[in-house]
């Protein structure tokens, strides 16, 4: 099956159109600060709304003068969000959802283009569309988001998706003009709805190649597997705790929070807290292999961090990594179907013979490394931005292309 992406040939290292005007909003940081970085240094405006305060965004590189403040209006909800994560859930996301939404809104400025988080704004998307007759990308990290909603009703002790998020969801596809997704999976779960499918375009996330160097040193005696994330059903660990678990001699560091899975109590099993992005790199640095069992995910950021660090990974169906290997990084990746802990252990048993025992698979090149960075991601959304606007100063109405996958027996109806 085909997926069209975005390509980068024909795009300058600076805007082809003059001051093209980007607003980008989202909650904390995610992937799209990093868009906001790479397209300001590509010379498009950009204004990136969020409640990371604006010294916390300088410190990933975000130019003090694409910051728009929005945690001064922001900042009981987020710390009621911060302190009492479990006490009344439906009511303080519903509450963070409509502030975020309406904050944004009233201090958005003029834009051509404007790009939002799935599930999160709504009101700000309709409000750009209407006020600056802008053109919206909604950025889709997950599967559509009722295909996420089934696979997870199988899991009753996993965290659901609530029926609120459902509702905004699909009101972000149909207000869309495009859809950025991070993985083919995705795309093949919204095959079932051709209006939101047309809609679709493709881009792997990349990384930050300064935070994430190539690991140098001596790894560790002991045969070891790194897994960053949530501990949660929805990441699979239960599958992956079990694959773990029928091998011999073998160790799993896990960072990250635990969430609605039991971590294992097993002196192979060693767990550490959520640290700062720029402190993963000592965890991936002291590594043999990365895994990520997830049973449903987009394309998850750490799977990038590893493979520029020079880890080689073990994935499921369900995470990218058939995304990351087309990058030329096949030989690095080894994907194995979702739920399958045999598929899972025996993947991982070649993958440590592999970096243990030095069995001739190189290492990732510079020139791989470059193909992981955010400035090919940003390239790809400058192209997309480009082929949008550039039908409207002749027909004021850009053409829609569509894109619709064969329907696979696993999505949702």
């Amino acid at each position: 099956m085909h997926i069209p992406e975005s390509g980068v040939g024909t795009v300058s290292s600076k805007a082809s159109m003059t001051k093209l005007r980007v607003g980008i909003a989202a909650s904390g940081r995610f992937h799209l600060l990093d868009l906001a970085r790479e397209l300001d240094a590509l010379g498009v405006e950009v204004r990136f709304y969020s409640y990371v305060p604006r010294k916390r965004a300088e410190t990933f590189g975000l130019p003090g003068r694409c910051h728009v403040a929005l945690l001064p209006f922001l900042f009981p909800l987020v710390a009621l969000e911060r302190l009492l994560p479990r006490l009344f859930p439906h009511f303080t996301e519903r509450i963070r959802c409509w502030g975020l939404d309406m904050v944004t809104l009233l201090r958005m400025r003029r834009c051509e283009i404007f790009i939002c988080m799935s599930g999160m704004y709504v009101y700000a998307a309709r409000y750009a569309k209407w006020r600056y007759r802008a053109r919206v990308i909604l950025h889709r990290g997950s599967r559509h988001i009722l295909s996420q909603r089934d696979i997870l009703a199988r899991l009753p002790r996993a965290q659901q998706v609530t029926s609120f998020i459902v509702r905004r969801e699909l009101q972000g596809y149909a207000i869309a003009d495009k859809i950025a997704i991070p993985s083919t999976q995705v795309a093949e779960s919204f095959a079932f709805c051709p209006e939101h499918a047309c809609k679709l375009f493709l881009s792997p996330y990349g990384v930050d190649l300064d935070q994430f160097p190539l690991r140098t040193g001596t790894l560790p005696s002991n045969r070891t597997l790194l897994f960053v994330g949530h501990w949660s059903y929805r990441k699979g660990v239960d599958v992956l705790a079990a694959a773990v678990e029928a091998m011999d001699g073998v160790h799993l560091t896990h960072v990250g929070a635990v969430v609605d899975a039991p971590f294992p109590k097993h002196p192979r099993f060693i767990h550490y807290e959520p640290v700062p992005p720029w402190e993963l790199k000592k965890f991936y640095g002291a590594a043999h292999v990365f895994v990520l069992a997830s049973r449903e995910e987009g394309l998850a950021l750490v799977q990038c961090q590893a493979l520029a660090s020079g880890l080689p990974l073990v994935c499921t169906d369900r995470t990218g990594g058939s995304d990351l290997a087309s990058l030329g990084l096949s030989r690095l990746i080894r994907v194995v179907p979702a739920d399958d802990p045999e598929a899972l252990r025996h993947a991982l048993a070649e993958a440590l013979e592999d970096a243990v025992d030095k069995t001739g698979v190189p290492s990732i090149t510079e020139t791989e490394r470059q193909a992981l960075g955010w400035r090919r991601y940003a390239l790809q959304h400058l192209k997309v931005m480009n082929d949008m606007l550039q039908p409207l100063k002749s027909l004021r109405e850009p053409p829609r292309s569509c894109y619709a996958p064969r329907v696979s027996s696993g999505d949702a109806r």
